[in-house]
């Protein structure tokens, strides 16, 4: 260590105030899992710490995060029952429809509410297009999920996300908002979402494992980062305000090399597996999971990301609030 870094460390207060990155719970997105009935707060054994509420008792079931600090919220809906067209996800009485509608008249525009715009979690096949001839048929998905993000918009959501990955999704939503007089939505889009392993204890959670094959002909491979850049760009083009990559930890390098390319807001998703696997370690006493939890976060900010989304938001907020990471 240099005599002037050694300087710049000798007080508690100067590490704080040469820091180079810095987090701010503004910064973060909360996912949080709706399920169609009552009365439902029920713990989920994949991830643990978080719970799958019911459209009336999300916004109490909120009231920790938003004290922490938090105030962006991502909503993914389990509907009571599913078809092959997904048709739960654009229905005005929804789960997801009826959780906007009653956190609106909660908490107003003191938060801002995403909406997931997908279909697997509604289809009985559990994948993200409609198919046809067990394939997927892009072009025929195009037109429900616009039908879904006007439903959540006309309904309260802020902000729509879609991500099952269609090619051409970001101009057909667009285009549909536009029509509707929904021109200040921005759409967060699922640019460059990698068919990754670590979706697992999500897709338990939020009920949506495929019924047959996999979704390696829409996600990306995992060996690809060029692949990503290219995604990124046409969805801007399309009209991507923000644009995520997921997973976070492990793509990192695409976190920096798009955070360096592009001007619009960069998300990262931190997602399920990534909080199982250091909750399953500090479960074990292999590691420190408050520290693993902050120095995995900074490492997001660090490569460059702008919003960070994860299931450990309200804990996160906290650590800002005391200082450990702001």
């Amino acid at each position: 260590m240099d005599k002037r870094t050694r300087r710049l460390r000798g007080s508690e207060q100067l590490r704080l105030m040469t820091r180079e990155t810095r987090l701010s719970a503004n910064s973060l997105i909360y996912p949080l899992f709706v399920r169609e009935g009552k009365g439902i707060a029920e713990a989920l054994p994949s991830l643990p710490g978080q719970i799958r509420y019911s459209p009336d008792t999300l916004a109490k079931g909120m009231e920790t995060a938003i004290n922490a600090g938090v105030r962006s919220f991502l909503l993914f809906g389990i509907p009571a029952a599913k078809d092959e067209r997904g048709s739960g996800a654009y229905d005005e009485k929804g789960v997801i429809q009826q959780a906007l509608r009653n956190l609106k008249l909660a908490y107003g525009k003191d938060v801002c509410l995403i909406a997931d715009v997908c279909l697997c979690e509604y289809t009985s096949h559990g994948h993200c297009g409609l198919v046809e001839n067990d394939r997927i048929d892009n072009d025929s998905t195009l037109p429900l999920l616009a039908q879904i993000a006007l439903s959540y918009v006309s309904s309260g959501s802020d902000v729509v996300a879609p991500s099952g990955m269609m090619d051409g999704t970001v101009s057909c939503v667009r285009k549909a908002l536009d029509a509707n007089g929904f021109t200040d939505v921005p759409i967060m889009s699922y640019a460059a979402k990698y068919a990754s392993a670590l979706y697992g204890p999500f897709r338990e959670a939020a009920s949506s494992v495929p019924r047959f094959g996999d979704r390696k002909t829409y996600q990306m491979d995992w060996h690809n980062s060029r692949e990503a850049l290219k995604r990124i760009q046409i969805d801007i083009d399309e009209g991507a305000d923000i644009i995520i990559v997921k997973p976070a930890l492990a793509y990192l390098d695409i976190v920096s090399r798009v955070s360096r390319r592009v001007n619009e807001p960069v998300a990262a998703y931190s997602v399920s597996g990534e909080y199982a696997m250091i909750k399953a370690a500090a479960a074990s006493a292999f590691i420190d999971e408050y520290r693993i939890m902050c120095e995995s976060a900074v490492s997001v900010f660090r490569a460059g990301a702008d919003i960070l989304i994860t299931y450990f938001a309200k804990e996160l907020a906290a650590a800002i609030k005391k200082g450990d990471i702001g």
